[in-house]
C-alpha cells in the first residue's frame, strides 16, 4: 500500500517552524508499516512555507496514496480536520485513518466531528498495519464483520452507525519494535533548526539537539487530573540493552546533545533507574561532546544518593508531579504522595543541582481557600520560583473531565474540546464559591509576580528571529549569554531560563510582558481581543491591502 503520513502543524505559523515535540508515536507506526513492505512518505508540515490545506492538496497531487494517516492531541482539532477535509475533497480519495489522543478519549463524539474512514483508539502499530491489510483486501466496500474483529478502533458501520471495537490489548514486546522512522519525518532538519528556549530541557545549550526517547509506555497510577486514569494501559518498559543499542546509535549519527525522555513516568522502579545512570556514565565515555538528559519520574522515587548519580551521569533537569502541598488535595488526586515527600525531594534536587519542572495545580474537586493557601504559603517560603502555578485543566479520559461534564460545568463536550481545552479558568470544585475561585485566580498571578525571579536580558540580534540574549543569575548572579534564543517579538516574550552553573530557573521577560503582568487585570482581555483577531486573519485565503495593513497593526501589539 501506499500510504501518507501528515504531521500536523504544532503551531499557528505558515512558515517553518522546528521547536515542537516530535511526533514519536506516529514515527513509530511509521517504521513499523515500512518493516510490513509498506511504501510510506511523510508530510511534515512544520518545516515547510504555506498553509496547511494547500501543503496536503500538493502532495496529494503529486502521488497517489491508498491511505492518510494523521494525529493529534485534544488541541487539534481544527488543523485535523483541515487535513481531513481536503483529503476528502481530493479526486484521489485516499481512506483516513486517525489517531492520538484526539479520538482515544471522547472517541465517538469526535469520531463524529471530524470524521476520518477510521480511528485508531491507543497504540497504532499494530492496529494500523491491520486496517491496512483490510483496505487492500476489500477497497471501498464496507465489511462489518472483519472490522468488528480489528480490535482498537473506531469506524462507521454499513448502517451509517459509528462503532468502537473491542479494547486491544498492549504490545507486552515492545523491544520488538523497529526503531522510529526519524528520517522519513525530517528529524535532522528538525534538530538543526532548535533554539535553547524551545523548552525548559534544552537551555544549557545555544544549539540543543534533542533526541526523543521513549523506553517505556503508560503509566500504573490512577491521578485524577490525567487522562490515563480512565483509559488506562498497561505499563510496559523496555529492557535496557534495547534502549542503549537505540542511543549508541543515535546519538553519534545525530550529534545529539541532549535526550529528552518521553515517558509519562520514567522511573518506578529505582534499581532500574540507577542502572540507566550507570549504563549513560560508560555511554557520555564513548561520545566527544556533552550530552545531558530529561527524565520524568515520581517524587518518590529518587533520594540523595540517587540524585546523586543522575547528576553524574548527565540528568540535566528532573520533571516531578508535585501538583499540591495539601494532604488533602493530594489524597483526592489520587497522588499517593505526602507533603512532606514533596519536600524533601524538592530540597535534595536543589542540592545536588538538577534542574526542576514541577508544578502546583490548583482547583482540584476538593479545593478550598485553605487548601490553596497550604500550598501557596509553602511555596512562597519554600519553592524559591522553580515550581510553576496553574490551574489544573479537566482533560478528556481524565477523571476530572467526567466530574465537571456529569456536574454540567461542562455543557457542550465538543465545543470545550474545540474551543476552550487549551485553558480553562472556571470553578470546578465542589467546595470553593466563584468568588473565592475568582480571587484564587488573581493570587496565582500575585504569587507569580512575588515568588520567581525575573531578568529583563540585554539582546542582539544574531538571526531573522534569534538573539543572544545575556542575563545575569539572580541566583548565582553569574553572568551568561544564551546564544540563538528565538524571540518572535522582541516586545513582548517571556520564558523560563535554567541558569548554566547552578540550575536554578529564572524567567526572562521584555519590558512589555513586566507591565502587562503589573496591570493583569486591564491586560489579559486585550489579549484575548488581539489572539483572536490573529486566529481570523490566519483564516483569511485573499489578504486585501486593508487587511494586510490591519495584521501588521496588530502583530505590533
Amino acid at each position: 500500500m501506499d500510504v501518507l503520513f501528515v504531521i500536523p502543524r504544532y503551531s499557528d505559523k505558515t512558515k517553518p517552524y522546528y521547536d515542537y515535540a516530535f511526533p514519536i508515536s506516529l514515527a513509530y507506526i511509521s517504521a513499523s508499516l515500512k518493516e510490513a513492505g509498506h511504501n510510506v512518505d511523510c508530510l511534515n508540515t512544520n518545516h515547510l512555507e504555506g498553509k496547511t490545506k494547500d501543503l496536503v492538496k500538493n502532495a496529494l497531487d503529486k502521488k497517489r496514496y491508498d491511505v492518510l494517516c494523521t494525529g493529534h492531541t485534544g488541541i487539534g482539532c481544527a488543523v485535523t480536520q483541515e487535513i481531513i477535509n481536503v483529503t476528502r475533497e481530493h479526486q484521489t480519495s485516499p481512506k483516513v485513518i486517525l489517531g492520538g489522543h484526539i479520538v482515544t478519549h471522547e472517541t465517538k463524539l469526535m469520531f463524529e466531528e471530524i470524521d476520518p474512514d477510521f480511528a485508531v483508539v491507543g497504540e497504532g502499530e499494530d492496529a494500523v498495519l491491520e486496517l491496512l491489510d483490510y483496505i487492500k483486501k476489500y477497497g471501498p466496500q464496507k465489511n462489518d464483520k472483519v472490522l468488528e474483529n480489528i480490535r482498537g478502533i473506531c469506524y462507521r458501520g454499513k448502517d451509517g452507525s459509528i462503532k468502537i471495537t473491542l479494547k486491544r490489548d498492549p504490545i507486552k514486546d515492545i523491544d520488538a519494535l523497529p526503531q522510529p522512522d526519524f528520517e522519513g519525518f525530517g528529524f535532522e532538519e528538525k534538530i538543526n533548526h532548535m533554539h535553547p528556549t524551545a523548552n525548559y530541557s534544552t537551555n544549557s545549550f545555544d544549539h540543543p539537539k534533542a533526541y526523543p526517547l521513549v523506553t517505556a509506555r503508560s503509566c500504573p497510577y490512577p491521578c485524577t487530573f490525567c487522562y490515563y486514569s480512565v483509559v488506562k494501559g498497561k505499563y510496559t518498559v523496555r529492557s535496557l540493552d534495547n534502549v542503549f543499542n537505540e542511543l549508541r546509535t543515535n546519538i553519534k549519527k545525530y550529534k545529539i546533545n541532549v535526550i529528552e525522555i518521553y515517558d509519562d513516568l520514567f522511573a518506578v522502579d529505582n534499581k532500574r533507574l540507577k542502572e540507566f545512570c550507570e549504563r549513560m556514565i560508560e555511554l557520555k565515555k564513548e561520545i566527544p561532546w556533552d550530552v545531558k538528559w530529561t527524565c520524568q519520574i515520581r517524587v518518590k522515587a529518587v533520594d540523595r544518593e540517587t540524585l546523586e548519580l543522575m547528576k553524574k551521569a548527565g540528568c540535566d533537569v528532573i520533571s516531578y508531579g508535585f501538583e499540591s502541598y495539601s494532604e488533602k488535595i493530594l489524597d483526592s488526586m489520587k497522588k499517593f504522595n505526602k507533603p512532606e515527600d514533596i519536600d524533601r525531594t524538592f530540597k535534595e534536587t536543589m542540592r545536588v543541582q538538577i534542574g526542576i519542572q514541577g508544578n502546583f495545580i490548583f482547583g482540584d474537586l476538593a479545593e478550598t481557600p485553605e487548601t490553596a493557601k497550604e500550598t501557596l504559603d509553602y511555596w512562597i517560603k519554600e519553592s524559591k520560583g522553580q515550581i510553576n502555578l496553574f490551574l489544573v485543566q479537566p482533560y478528556p479520559g481524565s477523571a476530572i473531565y467526567e466530574s465537571c461534564v456529569k456536574k454540567g460545568i461542562i455543557k457542550d463536550r465538543l465545543d470545550f474540546i474545540k474551543n476552550q481545552i487549551k485553558y480553562f479558568d472556571i470553578n470546578m470544585t465542589d467546595s470553593m464559591s466563584d468568588e473565592e475561585f475568582d480571587k484564587l485566580k488573581k493570587d496565582l498571578v500575585k504569587y507569580q509576580e512575588k515568588g520567581y525571579k525575573f531578568v529583563i536580558p540585554s539582546m542582539k540580534k544574531s538571526g531573522e528571529d534569534e538573539y543572544d540574549l545575556t542575563v545575569k543569575c539572580p541566583f548565582c548572579e553569574e553572568q551568561i549569554t544564551y546564544g540563538n534564543c528565538l524571540i518572535e517579538n522582541k516586545n513582548n516574550f517571556r520564558f523560563p531560563l535554567l541558569c548554566r552553573n547552578c540550575k536554578m530557573k529564572f524567567w526572562a521577560r521584555s519590558w512589555y510582558k513586566a507591565l502587562g503582568y503589573k496591570f493583569y487585570n486591564v491586560a489579559r482581555p486585550l489579549y484575548h481581543t488581539y489572539s483572536k483577531l490573529k486566529k481570523s486573519f490566519s483564516q483569511v485565503d485573499v489578504e486585501t491591502p486593508t487587511l494586510k495593513k490591519q495584521r501588521e497593526s496588530i502583530s505590533k501589539i
